[in-house]
């Protein structure tokens, strides 16, 4: 397997761990848990934002890379382009929870365009 294809599954696991930060918390509500998080304020509810944006550009970046694979780019621009989205969500993570929307935004573009880049790659 190669390491864009861990990348993926290392994705896939994030918005997990936003919603268990999101969720830390001993009033958390696993009856209604959507109407919980509605309720929060402050960084859990950045945190549950985060969580909802990993699960909308999943199946892009997840398309990217099978795309890439398929089309024979070249493995190392794969792999990198890969790792670098990886590193770019954990910090985008990071900038949604610290309520740094500025940087948030920049390294939410950063992100796609490196999406784009594994698209780019195929062609």
């Amino acid at each position: 397997m190669t390491l864009a294809f861990w990348a993926i599954l290392i994705v896939s696991f994030v918005p997990l761990v936003c919603s268990g930060l999101a969720k830390r918390d001993g009033s958390f509500d696993n009856a209604t848990p959507r109407a919980w998080l509605d309720r929060q304020t402050g960084w859990r509810q950045r945190a549950d934002w985060a969580q909802r944006n990993h699960y909308e550009v999943f199946p892009v970046f997840a398309a990217g890379v099978v795309v890439a694979h398929i089309a024979h780019a070249p493995q190392f621009w794969i792999d990198a382009l890969a790792v670098l989205f990886v590193l770019l969500r954990i910090a985008f993570t990071a900038a949604y929870i610290l309520d740094r929307p500025s940087l948030r935004s920049l390294l939410w573009s950063l992100g796609y365009a490196s999406v784009a880049a594994l698209f780019v790659i195929s062609a």
